[in-house]
């Protein structure tokens, strides 16, 4: 029997930026399914980006801020929340579905 109980974990990661992004329509890309996640970016106020992890796999806080910082770190942008919906995906794909809402964000534009 495992210690980490049944059930979905709620993450919560806020960084501070200098650059905010400004307004834009919510940007979704991803599915929630196994293996797989959707993660959703939205315009808000303030220069901070805050993120809501919702996942499956309970006990990996470390690696998700891991993640998430490197995220950060990559593409410092304020004014934005993101919410992920995670049925279990590795870091590698966390990280392609990111880079593919902020390339959606974008325009398309890498």
């Amino acid at each position: 029997m495992s210690d980490v109980p049944a059930g979905l974990e709620t993450l919560h990661f806020t960084y501070h930026c200098s650059q905010t992004v400004g307004a834009f329509a919510p940007v979704l890309v991803g599915v929630v399914g196994s293996g797989n996640l959707e993660v959703m970016l939205e315009a808000v106020d303030g220069s901070t980006c805050d993120v809501q992890v919702d996942t499956s796999a309970r006990g990996f806080g470390a690696i998700w801020q891991a993640v998430m910082d490197d995220f950060h770190a990559r593409h410092p942008l304020g004014g934005v929340r993101i919410s992920i919906n995670d049925m279990g995906a590795t870091p590698a794909v966390v990280s392609l579905r990111l880079d593919q809402a902020i390339a959606e964000l974008k325009g398309g534009q890498p």
